[in-house]
C-alpha cells in the first residue's frame, strides 16, 4: 500500500511514493516545510493577477495595493486514492504591495505576504510526522526591480526584464517561507490589439535551499505563465484567463513530474473604478499534481495610484510679460491695457492715414471712408471694374461684365456657355468640349461613358467582374456599350489592345491568369457585338502594372481595372505593338 500528498479535486502530489505498510520507519525523514503557496502576485500597477502589463509610462509613479488569496487544500495526505487528512487545508494570504516608477522604463517594487490564515492538521506515516503550524505568520517577502526596454502603453508589443528578490522572512512550520533566499530573474512580454490585451513571462526561480520533502526533489523552477484578455466597459474593465505553472530543474527526474510540476488556471477581472482606484476578483481550480497546487484558489484585489496631475505652466510666447491667456497679441509683443480686447498688443496705428486705426480699419493700407460696417469700415467705397453696375465685392467675375443673379458663385459673370451641347453648362461639365451624361459624380458629370484620348479609349466607368472569376456583370453593359459605339464610329482604329489589370491579393501566378481571362472575356464580348475579332487583342498583367498603392481598399480597387489602348490606326502603329 502506498501513502501520498496531493491536493484535492483532478491535482495531486506524490510525497511519500514508495513507502510500504510493515517497511522500517525513516527516523530521519524530512518534516520541515517550504513556501507552499503557489501564488505570486504581479507588481502593484499590472492589470494581471500573475502576470505583468509593463505599463511604465510615467516618472516617479507609484501605486499601493492589496491582493487578497485563499488557496483551498493546496496540501492533502490521500492513501489508496482515499482522502485522509488536509496537513495544509487552508491557506488565506493578504499581500501588501507598492511600487514605484523612476523613469518611463525603470519600476522598484516591494510585496509583503501575511498568511492571516493557516489551517490544517497534524498526520504521522509509517512514524514520520508531517504538522502545520496553524494561525498567522509572514511569508516571504518579495524585492523588485524591472526594466521595460521595447514599446510603450498600449503598443502592439512591448518587452521587459527583471530581477525579483525573496528574503527569508516566513515561516517553514507553517509553510510560508523556505527558510533561504530566492532569486527569480525574469522575462515578460505584453500587448494590446484594439481591445485584447495578452501577457506572457518565463522566470527562473532560484531556490537556495534544496532539501527534499517527503522524499520528492524541492529545488529551483522554471516559471512560465500567459494571459489573454478582452477590454469592455469602455476599456475600464479587463477580463480574462491567466493560465500559471512550473517545474523542477534542479534534478533530472524533477523535470516535468507530477510532484514538481504545478500548474493553475485562474478567470479573473480587473475594473478601473476612478482615474486612482481599481479593483479585482477572480477563481480557478489546479490543473496537475505539482506540490502547492490548490483544488480551487479565490483571488480578490484593490490599488490606488495616484493619477498624474498635468501642471502647465502658464506661456507667454511673445514675451512682452502678458501670458498668453491674457494677452489678445499673443504671437506680438504689446503693452497692457484696461482692454481685454486690446490687452498685450501693439499700441494702436493707423498705417494708412485715413484716421481710422488698424484694429478698426477694414483695409488698413488703403485710406478710405468710416462706415458702420466693420466690414468696410476704413475702405474705399465700392468699385466696379467692370462697369456692370454690380460692385466688385460682390461680383463673382469683378474684371468681366456680366448680369446680376441671386447665386453669389455667378453674380456679376456672363451667362454660362454649353460648348458641347449636352445640356450640361461648362462650369459644371467635367468634359466640356464632349458630349456626355449627367453625373451626381463632379468628375464624370458631362462625360461620355467612354472617348479616345492620348491613345486609349478611355471608359469613365469600371469594368466589373465577379469576384475572382471572369464573368462580366451585368451593370457593365452600358459602358461596353460606349466602347463598341467609338469602335463603330472610328474604323480608322484597325487594332485594339485590350488589358487585364488585377491588384496584389492572392498569388502572382494566380492574378496573371485572372487578368488574361477577364481580358479575354471583354474581347468576346465586343466580338459578340460585332466588332471583327481581326481588329482586337487581349493581354493580362496580373498585379505588375499597379497604378495605385495596394495599402488601401481604394487603391486596390484602382489597380483592378481593364485598359483599352489603340495599338495601331489607319497608317499610323500606336505604342509598337503588343507590350
Amino acid at each position: 500500500m502506498k501513502v501520498r500528498f496531493r491536493p484535492g479535486l483532478a491535482t495531486s502530489i506524490v510525497v511519500a511514493a514508495g513507502l510500504l505498510l510493515g517497511a522500517p520507519s525513516i527516523a530521519a525523514a524530512q518534516t520541515e516545510g517550504f513556501a507552499l503557496n503557489r501564488f505570486d502576485p504581479s507588481e502593484r500597477g499590472s492589470e494581471w493577477f500573475v502576470l505583468e502589463s509593463l505599463q511604465f509610462d510615467g516618472e516617479s509613479k507609484w501605486a499601493l495595493g492589496l491582493v487578497g488569496d485563499w488557496a483551498y487544500k493546496p496540501l492533502v495526505l490521500y492513501e489508496d486514492g482515499d482522502e485522509q487528512a488536509a496537513l495544509v487545508e487552508d491557506q488565506l494570504f493578504v499581500h501588501l504591495g507598492g511600487s514605484v516608477i523612476l523613469e518611463d522604463s525603470v519600476r522598484l517594487s516591494v510585496s509583503v505576504p501575511l498568511a492571516l490564515v493557516v489551517d490544517g492538521e497534524d498526520v504521522t506515516v509509517n512514524g514520520t510526522p508531517f504538522g502545520v503550524d496553524t494561525g498567522a505568520a509572514f511569508g516571504d517577502v518579495g524585492l523588485g526591480v524591472d526594466a521595460r526596454f521595447f514599446g510603450k502603453n498600449r503598443d502592439p508589443l512591448r518587452l521587459g526584464a527583471g530581477l525579483g528578490l525573496h528574503v527569508p522572512t516566513g515561516s517553514r512550520d507553517a509553510f510560508t517561507g523556505d527558510g533561504s533566499t530566492r532569486i527569480v530573474p525574469r522575462l515578460v512580454v505584453a500587448g494590446d490589439s484594439g481591445q485584447l490585451a495578452y501577457s506572457g513571462k518565463v522566470a527562473l526561480d532560484i531556490r537556495t535551499q534544496g532539501d527534499d520533502f517527503a522524499g520528492e526533489p524541492f529545488g529551483s523552477e522554471l516559471q512560465f505563465a500567459a494571459a489573454i484578455g478582452v477590454r469592455l466597459l469602455d476599456e475600464k474593465l479587463l477580463l480574462g484567463p491567466e493560465l500559471s505553472g512550473a517545474t523542477g530543474v534542479s534534478e533530472g527526474d524533477a523535470v516535468f513530474a507530477r510532484p514538481t510540476t504545478p500548474l493553475e488556471l485562474v478567470l479573473g477581472g480587473h475594473y478601473q473604478l476612478s482615474d486612482d482606484w481599481r479593483i479585482g476578483a477572480g477563481a480557478g481550480p489546479g490543473l496537475t499534481r505539482g506540490l502547492g497546487t490548490p483544488a480551487l484558489r479565490v483571488l480578490a484585489s484593490i490599488e490606488w495610484s495616484p493619477a498624474e496631475e498635468q501642471v502647465v505652466a502658464p506661456k507667454d510666447e511673445d514675451g512682452d510679460g502678458i501670458v498668453d491667456t491674457e494677452d489678445a497679441c499673443p504671437t506680438v509683443a504689446g503693452v497692457a491695457t484696461s482692454d481685454p480686447k486690446t490687452n498685450g498688443c501693439p499700441a494702436p496705428q493707423d498705417s494708412d492715414g485715413d484716421g481710422i486705426v488698424d484694429t478698426a480699419d477694414a483695409c488698413p493700407s488703403e485710406a478710405g471712408v468710416a462706415t458702420s460696417d466693420p466690414k468696410t469700415n476704413g475702405c474705399p467705397l465700392p468699385k466696379d471694374s467692370d462697369g456692370d453696375g454690380i460692385v466688385d465685392v460682390e461680383d463673382a467675375c469683378p474684371t468681366v461684365a456680366g448680369t446680376k443673379t441671386s447665386d453669389p458663385k455667378t453674380n456679376g459673370c456672363p451667362p454660362p456657355k454649353d460648348t458641347d451641347g449636352d445640356g450640361i453648362f461648362d462650369p459644371e461639365d467635367a468634359c466640356p468640349d464632349q458630349r456626355g451624361e449627367r453625373s451626381a459624380d463632379p468628375r464624370k458629370n458631362g462625360c461620355p461613358r467612354a472617348l479616345v484620348e492620348k491613345g486609349q479609349i478611355k471608359i469613365l466607368e469600371r469594368i466589373e467582374f465577379d469576384t475572382g472569376k471572369a464573368t462580366i456583370r451585368g451593370e457593365s453593359d452600358g459602358v461596353l456599350q460606349a466602347v463598341l459605339k467609338i469602335l463603330s464610329e472610328h474604323p480608322e482604329i484597325t487594332k485594339l489592345r485590350v488589358e487585364g489589370h488585377t491588384d496584389n491579393q492572392g498569388t502572382q501566378g494566380m492574378n496573371l491568369v485572372l487578368s488574361r481571362n477577364r481580358a479575354a472575356a471583354v474581347v468576346k464580348w465586343l466580338v459578340d457585338h460585332g466588332v471583327d475579332k481581326q481588329r482586337l487583342t487581349s493581354q493580362g498583367f496580373g498585379q505588375s502594372k499597379p497604378i495605385d498603392s495596394n495599402d488601401t481598399e481604394a487603391g486596390k480597387q484602382n489597380n483592378r481595372r481593364v485598359e483599352f489602348h489603340i495599338v495601331e490606326e489607319k497608317g499610323t502603329t500606336k505604342g509598337g505593338g503588343v507590350k
